[in-house]
Formats: structure tokens, sequence, C-alpha cells
């Protein structure tokens, strides 16, 4: 695969990057350590966590579950020097482990890369914006990071325009290292936000995107089409009344017209338009086996013409009633 680079921070990347929020969640140890193997094999070298995956699963309290996985399938593999390492610190692990004060991401950075098995991090990102605090705290703690040689460059995720923006003035203004990416949500069916307030200052910065729900957890693979469908996995709750309504169902209709041009699957089809949307580096996206991973990495090699794009785009911006499965 051709590698871009990731903003200034001297990183470039595949143009897909793999997701670890399902290690040790959906995809158990042996599952994971196939699609780490199975992404590497087939070109790919980001591999995106972060420390409070997956908190969300019953018994997971504390996180670490996915960097743990990737710590122990790097070890085994001998693949440190192979692959670019993303996590992320403040999201809350506890009363007293959340938020982006200096001593948390200090506690964080050592946790993660015990976890990791590794003595740096290639990319360390906010997870979430601590608006309790200037916008240099966090990023003073990150100068001393990369001081240490603990971490390569830093970005930002789910951070609002004007916080990202202050941002980058703190660092050129005070010789502080900058965000050189932002992580947002951004997929064909979410787009305005983005698309209108993020995408100005990320062009004009010129930082790297890496998108998160790039298949809009799952809803642009075309699995979840009608309610029984939303049985069908552990995520199915949250997409149907997010997605399954009349600009979700004529989306996909769009996509499957598109995906049969090419001979291409939807979720091909929803990651090749990421890749070549204005400003986005490369989309994240997880998988829970080797032949999942593969379908994904497919994308890379699809190109969609202007018209494809000009028919996404239409379906996913009409102003559709949204009426609900």
């Amino acid at each position: 695969m051709t590698l871009r680079p990731l903003g200034q921070s001297g990183l470039s990347i595949a143009p897909l990057v793999l997701g670890g929020n399902v290690f040790g969640w959906t995809a158990d140890e042996k599952a994971s350590f196939a699609v780490l193997d199975a992404f590497v094999a087939g070109g790919g070298n980001a591999i995106d966590t972060a420390d409070m995956y997956s908190t969300w699963v019953p018994g997971h309290a504390g996180g670490g579950q996915s960097e743990t996985i990737i710590g122990k399938w790097l070890k085994r593999r001998g693949r440190r020097d192979d692959v670019l390492i993303l996590t992320k610190v403040g999201m809350e692990l506890g009363p007293d482990k959340k938020g982006l004060s200096q001593p948390r991401i200090r506690q964080a950075i050592e946790a993660s890369l015990r976890r990791l098995g590794t003595d740096y991090v290639d990319l360390y990102q906010s997870h979430r914006d601590d608006e309790s605090l200037p916008v240099t705290e966090p990023l003073e703690m990150y100068a001393r990071l990369v001081e240490e040689g603990k971490i390569r460059a830093i970005g930002a995720s789910n951070f609002a325009p004007a916080r990202l923006q202050a941002a980058l003035d703190a660092s050129a203004a005070q010789g502080l290292p900058r965000y050189e990416c932002l992580q947002p949500e951004y997929n064909l069916y979410q787009r305005a936000d983005f698309e209108q307030h993020h995408l100005p200052v990320v062009q004009a910065a010129g930082i790297g995107v890496i998108p998160y729900f790039g298949l809009a957890s799952g809803f642009l693979t075309g699995k979840y089409r009608t309610a029984a469908d939303l049985a069908q996995s552990v995520r199915g709750g949250n997409i149907g009344p997010k997605y399954l309504n009349d600009k979700g169902r004529a989306l996909l209709a769009a996509m499957d017209a598109v995906a049969e041009t090419h001979s291409a699957t939807l979720s091909q089809v929803a990651l090749a338009w990421l890749m070549q949307a204005p400003g986005i580096t490369a989309p994240i996206a997880s998988a829970t086996s080797a032949g999942q991973l593969t379908e994904l990495l497919g994308a890379a090699a699809l190109r969609l013409s202007a018209d494809d794009v000009s028919a996404l785009q239409a379906a996913g911006a009409m102003p559709w009633r949204q009426q609900v499965y």
C-alpha cells in the first residue's frame, strides 16, 4: 500500500488504520492475533487503541484489555519495528483516573507502555478534550514525554473546532508539540459536523485526520437492514435508533448500486469513500476475523468515480424523514 504522511509528524501510515477497540471484547486473544497478522500481511502498519478499551464490558473496569493483547502480539511476533502504535489518554478509568492533567497523563502513559510492552508510543492522543484545563496543560506534559522518548507525536480526538484551534495556536506561540492529527466521528451517514466545522481547521493547519466509526458501528456494511437484523450483534441495540431510518435505507440503496458496479462490498465502498474524501488521511476500522480484515483492506484498491461519489453523498445529504425502524 502507498503510505500517507500523518500531518507533519514524520509518521507515514497506510490508508487504513486498524481499530483495536474489539480486542479483548468481541475478539478474544486468538482472534485478535489472527486479525493483527492479516493486517500487517496485507500492508497495514498503524494500530489504534486506547487505555480505556474495553471498560464498557462487564468485568473490564479499569480498561487496558486491548493494549494488553496488542502488547502480547508485539512480543510474540517481534513486530514492534514494523508497526505504529497509536493509543489514547483522557477517558475515565476510575474516580482518580480521568482527564488530561499532567499527573494523569504521566500515570496513563506509564501504564500504557507496560501493557504494550514497549518503551515508546508512536502517536499519543488526547482521547477527549478536558475543558476544565487550559489547552497548554496536556501539551506541556507531552513536550516532556517527547523529550524522554516515550512518545513520538501527538493527536487529538473528539475536540471542538475552537479548542483544537486554540491548542494549535498555543503550540505555535509557545514552541510546544502540536496535535498532528484529529480523530473525529465521520462516515457517509454522519458528515455534517466534521465537514462544516472541523475540516476547515485541519486543512488550514495541515494536520492529518483518522476518523473513527467509518462503518457507522457496522451499519454501513449492510448487515442491518431490518429490525430483526439488529439481534445479530451486541451493537444492534445502538444501531437501530441511530441509523435504521429513511436516510439510512436510502444510503444503503445508493451503496448497493455502487458496490454492484465495482463488484465490491458495502464495507469497501464506505471505506474507499473515506480514503478519497478531502482532508482524510486514513479511516479506522476494526475486524473480528482475518477474513473480515482482508475484505476491509480491499477498500484501498477501490477507486470510486466522481459519479459514484456524487450518488453516495446525495443519498446521505437528502432531508429524509427520520422515521425509525
